[in-house]
């Protein structure tokens, strides 16, 4: 009887010696992974900082890229002969091959090289607070499994070549086509309409002002029924209502003031089901430019440039274009520049192109300058498209290696799956048994990016 209970109590003190054991262990390392979190989460910050300025660079510099601009053509003829998706695991071998070397072709170039660097570098250190220092080879930008987006994104501007689309260039453009001047506006409609935007006045203050606008509107101000048709259509103080916008802008419109004409044309021209009406998008826009709006102008050059919602007719973009050029809109004499370069809706003629460009530089439009520069350099010059074509490419590669930046580093403590296997054979190691203790932490994100 006393063997018995002699064996129990050695039992009980190995199971707490065992439990103490295993606490003290869990103590130990949760301390030790707090600290390389810690570490880690800094490093991680860092790269994801410098990824985001080379990738911003990237989307905001232009490229004078003449042998992946020859490749990516190459690559535009070749797709002409293939059937079926236009994507990187359609393709055959040979196409392929040259998707991959117009990938490396780009990943030559100091911003892009640098910021894959970056990239890179993290993901070596990363990898060394768990494992074994190693030697890693980085691969080449093509094979990097992380970025496959690259491919078709460079298929996919080839595409863009082979079906001769024209491109605009012109995302940051600011529209101002919609500002009203107050000079004609009744002293009544400008304090309301002062009330109803400052939002420093109470709510009800505003709401109130809001309500004497839409009767206004309702009794024939055209710029009551401008504002209150814009504040239906764009929400805010108003619940969105693309019904009465359109009502609202209409009777604005149908009093000449331009600028509803011209928001009443892009609502029409605009994805919205319910009003989609091209012919009546395309007349406004017309009424808007004929009362002198330069944006509504430029709006009529790119809609018969693209011959999406009426039919593609170069000369009268290049009417439109010029109407809009002539009073100082870089982006329009951007696009004539275009435009002169190739002959197309105006006689060809290089000296006004670069007249035009130069124009457009001067008043701030950022690619005007690089056909400056092409133009200067080269005498037998391609087709614009093609000039930009790897300067749109590296504009989507930006874009990829922003999404692929390292995410920021969340609250509490990062341990993840790789830790958590290094965690379990530091313990069989130890003489551990791999069921003695399950690792378990509350509170913990177990995930890296």
């Amino acid at each position: 009887m006393n063997v018995k209970i002699g064996s129990f109590a050695g039992l009980c003190i190995r199971q707490i010696k065992s439990t103490l054991t295993n606490q003290i262990f869990r103590q130990e390392l949760l301390h030790v992974y707090e600290q390389k979190s810690k570490s880690r989460d800094e490093l991680v910050a860092e790269a994801r900082k410098a990824m985001l300025e080379l990738a911003k660079a990237m989307r905001e510099m232009t490229c004078i890229h003449p042998e992946a601009e020859q490749m990516i053509r190459d690559l535009s003829r070749q797709l002409g002969q293939v059937g079926g998706k236009k994507t990187y695991g359609y393709l055959p071998k040979p196409m392929k091959k040259l998707v991959d070397e117009i990938v490396d072709q780009m990943a030559r170039l100091p911003t892009v090289d640098a910021c894959y660097q970056t990239w890179w570098e993290l993901q070596c250190q990363v990898e060394d607070y768990y494992s074994e220092d190693k030697k890693r080879i980085r691969p080449p930008l093509s094979q990097q499994k992380e970025f496959r987006q690259i491919k078709n994104a460079v298929i996919k501007e080839a595409e863009h070549l082979r079906m001769n689309r024209f491109s605009f260039e012109d995302e940051e453009m600011q529209d101002d086509g919609e500002q009203i001047s107050t000079y004609a506006m009744s002293y009544e409609c400008q304090d309301l309409q002062s009330v109803a935007n400052d939002e420093s006045f109470p709510l009800a203050e505003r709401d109130e002002a809001a309500e004497q606008l839409e009767q206004l509107a309702e009794d024939g101000d055209a710029y009551a029924q401008y504002i209150i048709g814009t504040a239906y259509r764009d929400g805010g103080l108003l619940i969105p209502d693309t019904t009465k916008a359109q009502k609202l802008l209409e009777r604005a419109a149908e009093q000449d003031l331009d600028a509803a004409q011209y928001a009443l044309g892009k609502l029409y021209l605009s994805d919205d089901a319910d009003l989609h009406d091209p012919a009546k998008g395309i007349y406004w826009l017309k009424r808007s430019a004929d009362n002198g709006n330069d944006h509504a102008a430029y709006r009529l050059g790119k809609e018969y440039l693209s011959g999406k919602n009426v039919s593609k007719d170069t000369s009268t973009a290049a009417e439109y274009l010029r109407q809009a050029a002539n009073n100082g809109n870089a982006y329009a004499q951007y696009l004539l520049g275009k435009l002169t370069l190739m002959g197309e809706g105006v006689p060809k003629d290089m000296d006004a192109a670069y007249e035009w460009f130069a124009a457009a530089r001067d008043n701030g439009h950022a690619y005007a300058e690089f056909f400056m520069e092409r133009m200067e350099r080269q005498e037998d010059l391609p087709p614009p498209n093609i000039l930009l074509s790897a300067t749109r490419l590296l504009y989507h590669m930006g874009n990829i290696f922003r999404d692929n930046a390292p995410a920021p580093a969340a609250t509490g403590i990062q341990i993840d799956r790789k830790r958590l296997q290094e965690l379990q054979r530091k313990r069989i190691a130890l003489g551990h048994k791999p069921d003695n203790y399950e690792f378990e932490p509350q509170g913990y994100t177990m995930q890296f990016r």
